[in-house]
C-alpha cells in the first residue's frame, strides 16, 4: 500500500509502467518482430535460375507414374543465383523472374513453429522482384480453398507475425482435398482469382494433396508447391543413394525445445522432492523423432523409442523354440508385458540406491510399435466381423458389457462357442487379460467409420503405467521391491537410538557388507515378518517391540510408488520459433518464390545441408511424386508421401542407447539431468541445431 490519496482509475491506466504492463505485445515480441532472418547466399543475387540435380534418384512406384504423369518426371532442382548474363539469356531471365504473378498460400493440418516466416519469405521475395506481385492467404486451410475464403497478405500483416508461433494469420485445418468434387471447387475457385501458384503448407498428407493438386491444375498453368511443415519430425528426404535433401521439417526443433525444458524442469522436482516418477507422452503418433531429441536434450532416465521397441527379438523363446525345430513367431516383437517389465526393472534399480523417482519419456505412438497390440486389432476386428456377419447383427449390442465380451473371448478359447474363427488361443487370452481394463474396453469399442482402431484415444502412459504398478505391488509383496537404505544414515539412526548397527544390520538387511546401500531381506516383507527375523537372530525376544528406530528404518525402506503423468504437444507446437526455425523456414518461404518464379510445380520447397553451418545451406525443390508410395488408409490403398521413421543405425539413436545406463543413474552417484534451459530468441547461449541433426552429421 502507498501512502496518501489512491490513484485515480483514468492515471493508473494511463501511467506509462501500466500501459506496458497491460499491451498485448511483450518486449520479446516486439524484439522478435524486429529481427531479421539472415539468407542464404543466392538469395543475394537479384535473379535465381533452377538447376536440374539428375544425379539423385528415387524408388519410384508404378501407381505414382500412372497417377501423376505430368509431375512424374521432375529432378531435384537447386536454386542457382544469377548476377548478370550476356544478351537475350539475361533478358529472358529477368522477364520471367520479374513478371507480375499472385500466389496464393494455405496452412494445412497442426501448426507448427515458424509458418508465419514462410509466409514472410515468401512475400519478401516476391515484392522485391516485382511490388505488383499479390500474396494471397487462404483462411481456416484446405477449406478455404475450396470455398474460396481469402484475404491479400499486406506488409502490416507479415510485420505483426514475423518470428511469431502458431499459425494465426490466416488459420489452419485438416480438410483434406481428396475428392473430385472437393478438386474441382479448388480449381476453379483458384482459376477465378487467377492464381499463378499455390503453396500448400503441411505434413506428409498435406503434401500428398499438393502434388495432386499440381496435377490437376497442371494444364491450367496453376502451379503448386509443397513445404515441410510437421513438429514430429518425420519428413525427411533422401535418395536412394542415402543423401540427405531434407534433413528436417521444420517446428521440430521448437517443439522439442519446448518439450525438453519442461521435462527438465519435472527432473529437477523429482530430485528435490525425492517421491514422484514423472511419466512424460511427447507428441508422434508414428515416429518417435521427438523423444529421441528430447532424451539427448535431457538425459531423462528412460526414453523408449518405438521403432526400437518394433526390432525386438525375445531370445529366450526364440532359442527355446529353434532347440524344439519349430519357429515362435511370439518371440519377435515387444510384448506389453515385456514392456511393462522393463520399465518396472528400471523402476527398482533406482529404488535399490534410495531413488525412488525418476522420469520417463514416452512418444505418442509407442503403441502402434508393440506387434502384439497389432494382433489384437487383427484378430478382434476379424472375430466381431465374421459374428456380424454369421448372427446378422452387431456384436456391440449383444455383448453391451466388457465382461460380457470378455466372456465371449474366454468360450473360444474353451472350444465353446458357436460360431468363429479358431484365432483367439491361450496365449491371447494370457496376454490380453494383463492389460488394463479400460484398455481391453478400448480394443473392444467400435471402430471409426473407416473400421480403424483409434489409437489416439488410448493414453499410452496410462496402460503401461497401471501394468507397471500391478507387477510392482506383486514384487512388493514376494519382498523383490525395495527402497535401499544408505549405510551412513542407517547407522547413525542405530546409533542415535542406543542400538549396535552390526548387530541389527545383519538380521535385516541382506547386504550389509560395506554397500553404500543396504536392502531390506526379501522375506521381510510386513512389520510382521520384521519382528520374526530380528527374534530368529535374538536380537529381540518374541515379548519385545520391535526398536522404533528399526521400525522407521524398514517403512523407509517399503517403497510408495506415486506416478505423475504429462502429455507435452500442443504447448510445443503453438511455441515461438527458435533463431533456427526462423531461418529456417523464412529462407524455406524465399526458396518458395524461387521455384514459382522459375515455373516449378510438384515440387517441395526444402534446404539442403541444414544439418551443416548456415554458410552450407542451399535452397532446392525436391520432386514430390517419387517420394509417394501406396499405403493402406481407410481401408484403402493410396499414394502417400511416406513418413521416416527414426533410423536405428543414425549416430543419434546409438548414442542414446549407448548412454541407457548412464542416464538411469541406478547408483548412489548423482543423477546425469541435462538442463538445456528455456528458449531463447536472442544470446550467445541458444544452439543452433537440433542435436538429432548435429550427431547425424557426424561421419569418419
Amino acid at each position: 500500500m502507498t501512502d496518501g490519496a489512491s490513484v485515480s482509475m483514468e492515471t493508473l491506466l494511463n501511467h506509462e509502467v501500466v500501459r506496458d504492463i497491460i499491451d498485448d505485445v511483450s518486449q520479446e515480441i516486439k524484439e522478435r518482430r524486429s529481427f531479421v532472418p539472415p539468407i542464404c547466399d543466392v538469395f543475394y543475387t537479384p535473379y535465381t535460375i533452377l538447376q536440374d540435380e539428375d544425379h539423385y534418384h528415387f524408388n519410384i512406384d508404378q501407381e505414382t507414374k500412372k497417377q501423376l504423369p505430368n509431375i512424374i518426371g521432375n529432378n531435384v532442382q537447386k536454386v542457382v543465383g544469377v548476377e548478370s548474363l550476356e544478351g537475350a539469356a539475361m533478358d529472358t531471365i529477368k522477364e520471367n523472374f520479374s513478371r507480375s504473378r499472385t500466389i496464393g498460400i494455405v496452412f494445412s493440418g497442426g501448426p507448427a513453429p515458424g509458418g508465419h516466416n514462410v509466409i514472410a519469405g515468401l512475400y519478401d521475395a516476391a515484392k522485391k522482384a516485382n511490388p505488383a506481385n499479390k500474396v494471397i492467404g487462404f483462411y481456416m486451410g484446405p477449406d478455404g480453398i475450396i470455398e474460396g475464403n481469402s484475404v491479400i497478405i499486406t506488409k502490416e500483416l507479415v510485420d505483426k507475425y514475423r518470428n511469431v508461433g502458431g499459425f494465426t494469420m490466416i488459420k489452419t485445418g485438416r480438410t483434406k482435398i481428396d475428392s473430385q468434387e472437393k478438386m474441382s471447387l479448388s480449381r476453379e475457385n483458384c482459376k477465378a482469382m487467377g492464381l499463378d501458384a499455390i503453396v500448400v503448407v503441411g505434413g506428409d498428407d498435406s503434401n500428398t494433396n499438393a502434388a495432386f493438386m499440381a496435377q490437376e491444375m497442371f494444364d491450367d498453368g496453376i502451379q503448386v508447391i509443397g513445404v515441410p511443415k510437421t513438429i514430429d519430425g518425420d519428413i525427411q528426404v533422401k535418395d536412394v543413394h542415402g543423401h540427405v535433401l531434407c534433413a528436417m521439417s521444420f517446428g521440430f526443433h521448437t517443439a522439442a525445445r519446448s518439450f525438453a525444458k519442461n521435462i527438465s524442469d519435472l527432473c529437477s522436482d523429482g530430485s528435490s522432492d525425492v517421491k514422484y516418477w514423472h511419466v512424460c507422452k511427447v507428441m508422434g503418433r508414428v515416429a518417435s523423432h521427438l523423444a529421441l531429441e528430447v532424451a539427448l536434450q535431457t538425459h531423462a532416465n528412460l526414453t523408449l523409442i518405438g521403432e526400437d521397441l518394433a526390432n525386438y527379438i525375445d531370445m529366450e523363446r526364440k532359442n527355446i523354440a529353434e532347440e524344439e525345430g519349430i519357429i515362435d513367431y511370439t518371440a519377435f516383437g515387444m510384448t506389453l508385458r515385456h514392456l511393462s517389465r522393463v520399465i518396472c526393472k528400471a523402476i527398482m534399480k533406482r529404488a535399490a540406491v534410495g531413488k525412488n523417482y525418476g522420469v520417463i519419456v514416452i512418444p505418442e505412438g509407442l503403441l502402434e510399435f508393440i506387434d502384439e497390440v497389432q494382433i489384437f486389432i487383427i484378430k478382434l476386428n476379424s472375430i466381431i466381423a465374421e459374428y456380424n456377419e454369421v448372427h446378422d447383427t452387431d456384436f456391440h449390442i449383444t455383448f453391451p458389457l466388457l465382461e460380457d465380451k470378455l466372456e465371449y473371448l474366454r468360450r473360444m478359447v474353451r472350444g465353446i462357442r458357436q460360431s468363429g474363427p479358431t484365432i483367439w488361443n491361450a496365449r491371447d487370452d494370457e496376454l490380453f487379460n494383463d492389460i488394463p481394463d479400460f484398455f481391453q474396453e478400448g480394443l473392444l469399442r467400435e471402430r471409426d467409420s473407416h473400421g480403424n482402431f483409434q489409437f489416439s484415444q488410448v493414453k499410452t502412459e496410462k496402460v503401461l503405467m497401471q501394468m507397471v504398478e500391478d507387477y510392482l505391488d506383486i514384487l512388493k509383496e514376494k519382498g523383490r521391491y525395495k527402497v535401499g537404505i544408505n549405510n551412513d544414515y542407517f547407522r547413525r539412526s542405530m546409533a542415535k537410538a542406543g542400538l549396535d548397527p552390526d548387530v541389527i544390520g545383519p538380521s535385516i538387511f541382506r547386504n550389509y557388507n560395506g554397500d553404500p546401500f543396504c536392502l531390506v531381506k526379501e522375506d521381510i516383507f510386513t512389520h510382521k515378518t520384521l519382528k520374526k527375523a530380528l527374534v530368529r537372530d535374538g536380537v529381540i525376544t518374541e515379548d519385545d517391540p520391535v526398536p522404533p528406530a528399526v521400525m522407521k528404518i524398514y517403512n523407509k525402506s517399503v517403497p510408495k510408488l506415486k506416478v505423475q503423468t504429462h502429455f507435452y504437444g500442443y504447448d510445443g507446437r503453438g511455441g515461438d520459433p527458435t533463431r533456427f526455425d526462423c531461418k529456417y523456414t523464412y529462407n524455406l518461404g524465399m526458396t518458395v518464390f524461387s521455384l514459382v518464379a522459375n515455373g516449378a510445380t510438384g515440387q517441395m520447397a526444402a534446404i539442403k545441408n541444414l544439418e551443416k553451418d548456415f554458410s552450407l545451406w542451399e535452397p532446392i525443390g525436391i520432386p514430390i511424386a517419387p517420394l509417394m508410395h501406396l499405403e493402406e488408409r481407410g481401408g484403402k490403398m493410396a499414394l502417400v508421401l511416406e513418413k521416416s521413421l527414426v533410423d536405428l543405425e543414425s549416430n543419434a539413436f546409438r548414442v542414446v542407447k549407448a548412454m541407457r545406463d548412464t542416464w538411469l543413474s541406478a547408483t548412489p552417484d548423482e543423477d546425469h539431468y541435462r538442463k538445456p534451459g528455456p528458449l531463447r530468441f536472442t544470446g550467445a547461449s541458444e544452439e543452433e541445431l537440433p542435436m538429432t541433426l548435429v550427431l547425424n552429421s557426424i561421419s569418419d
